[in-house]
C-alpha cells in the first residue's frame, strides 16, 4: 500500500469522529452495556471500544489465532528457494494462538479501567537449504496491558473517548528451543514481549441510527527505551474503521477494515546472527497491512442471558509490503465472550 493511501485511510478516520460535533441529536443514548445492543458494541477484535457506567464491571475472554504461509519482500511474493538463496534457513510457516482474559471497570461514568492479560503460543516451521525442517515453539505469558478510557464526547448516537494505555513487559524475551544448531534463543518474532514498557494511545468513535452502527479507531504503539537485550521493537500505529447493521435485535453483522504500520527493530540481540535467517535481522521486521474482516455479534438485551455477548470475526488481508523477505499474513480470527453487570 502506497503512503499516500495511508495518509488518505487516516485522514477519513480522523474525520469521523470530528463529524460527530456537527450531527444533530438522535434517538440514541449511551447504554448500560449490562443490558447493551448487539449495534452497542464494536466487532469483537477491537480493543476498548466502549465505556461502562459508573460501578458497572465487565469479564471477558477472547481467543485469537493468526496464520502465515510463505515470504514476501516488498509487495511480491518470494519463494522458500528462493530466500534461501540469501540465507541458510527459512521459516516457511507461522501460527501465532493468544488466549486474552480481559477485565473492564468504571469508577465513575467518565472513566473506565480495563486489563487484558494475554497467554501466547506461536509455532515458526522452518527449511534449511540441505533440504531439512524443523519447528521451534514458544508459549507464556505476554505483556499485560492497562487502558483508561476517558469520555471526551457524548451526543445522541455518537460517542468519543480517548485510549490511554500502557503495557508492562511481562513477556519473555529469552524464549530458547531446539534447533538442528542446537538449543538458541529465538528470534524476534518468536518471543511473547517487548521488553520494554510500551505506552498505547489512542481515540475511539462510534455512533449508531436506528438499526446501523459505525465507528473508528485510531491507535498507536510507542516504545520506550531498549530492553536487557539490546534492542526496542519498532514502534507502530494502526486505523480501523467499521459499519455494522442489526439483523435481528440481538444479532448484527459487521465488515471492518483494519490497517497496521509497523517499523524495524532498534539495536539488536547479540544472541542472533541476523545472516543465518531473516527473523534474526532487525532490519526486516517492518511492514503495512490492510485486512477486511467480516463479523458477528451477539448481544441478548433482555431476559436471564442479558449482559452476556459472544462474538465472531475472521478475516485476510487485502494487501500487505515488508520489509521482507518476512513471512506473509494469510487470514486472523478472533472468537470472545463478554459479560457485563
Amino acid at each position: 500500500m502506497s503512503r499516500r493511501l495511508s495518509r488518505l485511510i487516516t485522514a477519513l478516520l480522523v474525520a469521523m469522529p470530528l463529524a460527530a460535533l456537527a450531527v444533530g441529536p438522535d434517538d440514541g443514548h449511551e447504554p448500560s452495556h449490562a443490558a447493551a445492543r448487539p449495534l452497542d458494541h464494536a466487532p469483537i477484535g477491537v480493543m476498548g471500544d466502549h465505556l461502562h457506567h459508573e460501578g458497572e464491571v465487565m469479564l471477558s475472554y477472547r481467543f485469537m489465532r493468526m496464520s502465515m504461509n510463505g515470504s514476501r519482500d516488498g509487495s511480491e511474493r518470494q519463494s522458500a528457494r528462493s530466500v534461501l538463496r540469501g540465507f541458510p534457513v527459512t521459516p516457511t510457516d507461522m501460527d501465532m494462538e493468544m488466549h486474552m482474559f480481559g477485565a473492564m471497570w468504571a469508577p465513575s461514568d467518565r472513566v473506565t479501567l480495563m486489563g487484558m492479560l494475554p497467554l501466547v503460543r506461536t509455532d515458526m516451521k522452518h527449511k534449511t537449504r540441505t533440504g531439512r525442517r524443523f519447528t521451534t515453539r514458544a508459549k507464556g505469558l505476554g505483556d499485560i496491558r492497562l487502558t483508561a478510557l476517558v469520555r471526551l464526547l457524548e451526543r445522541p448516537g455518537h460517542r468519543v473517548h480517548l485510549n490511554a494505555g500502557l503495557s508492562a513487559p511481562t513477556g519473555t524475551i529469552s524464549a530458547k528451543d531446539d534447533t538442528p544448531g542446537g538449543r538458541v534463543r529465538l528470534p524476534y518474532p518468536m518471543q511473547l514481549g517487548s521488553g520494554t514498557w510500551d505506552l498505547l494511545p489512542g481515540v475511539t468513535y462510534s455512533g449508531h441510527r436506528g438499526r446501523w452502527g459505525w465507528g473508528s479507531q485510531l491507535r498507536g504503539t510507542l516504545r520506550t527505551g531498549r530492553n536487557r537485550k539490546g534492542y526496542r521493537l519498532g514502534h507502530g500505529w494502526g486505523a480501523s474503521a467499521w459499519l455494522a447493521r442489526e439483523l435481528v435485535p440481538w444479532l448484527s453483522l459487521s465488515g471492518r477494515l483494519d490497517y497496521r504500520d509497523i517499523g524495524n527493530v532498534s539495536g539488536d540481540d547479540d544472541a542472533l546472527n541476523p545472516r543465518l535467517v531473516p527473523t534474526a535481522d532487525p532490519d526486516r521486521r517492518a511492514g503495512r497491512r490492510l485486512d477486511l474482516l467480516l463479523g458477528l455479534n451477539l448481544a441478548v438485551p433482555t431476559g436471564p442471558l442479558a449482559g452476556h455477548r459472544l462474538a465472531l470475526e475472521v478475516g485476510r488481508p487485502l494487501t500487505q509490503h515488508l520489509d521482507g523477505p518476512q513471512l506473509e499474513t494469510d487470514w486472523v480470527a478472533q472468537i470472545g465472550w463478554q459479560l457485563a453487570f
